[in-house]
């Protein structure tokens, strides 16, 4: 009996433990990039943002979906680990765009504390003259 109960708050106290670990959690060094003003002429404008696993399990990024497709998200597809660094490169095509203001967002989806995570995009496209 002694080696019952025993057993039972060793299972316990291990069980807390491992849900007492922090979860993975994303941190942007910045959740908007600006563009500014480019020309027509050359339509197709690139950023990074770069992330850091601030939790103290792996974080996945299970995706990264773009509000349109002239603007195409790649990302890292490995697990980081804690501590480490990820990125996520952004491209905007405005090839057949009317030239103007825009504002696109990306959606990135992970497994840690906060699931979901909006990055924006914006910037000028002038005419080409």
């Amino acid at each position: 009996m002694k080696k019952i109960l025993l057993f039972t708050m060793l299972l316990f106290c291990g069980m807390n433990v491992a849900m007492a670990q922090k979860p993975a959690e994303i941190k942007f060094d910045k959740l908007t990039h600006d563009f500014g003003t480019f020309s027509e002429k050359n339509p197709v404008v690139s950023c990074t943002f770069t992330f850091t696993n601030v939790g103290e399990t792996n974080l996945v990024i299970n995706q990264a979906v773009a509000s349109c497709g002239c603007t195409v998200p790649e990302y890292t597809k490995t697990p980081i680990k804690p501590g480490e660094k990820g990125e996520i490169k952004v491209t905007y095509n405005g090839t057949g765009k009317f030239p103007g203001h825009f504002k696109k967002s990306i959606t990135v989806r992970t497994n840690g504390a906060v699931e979901m995570t909006r990055l924006y995009i914006e910037g000028e496209m002038t005419k080409a003259e």
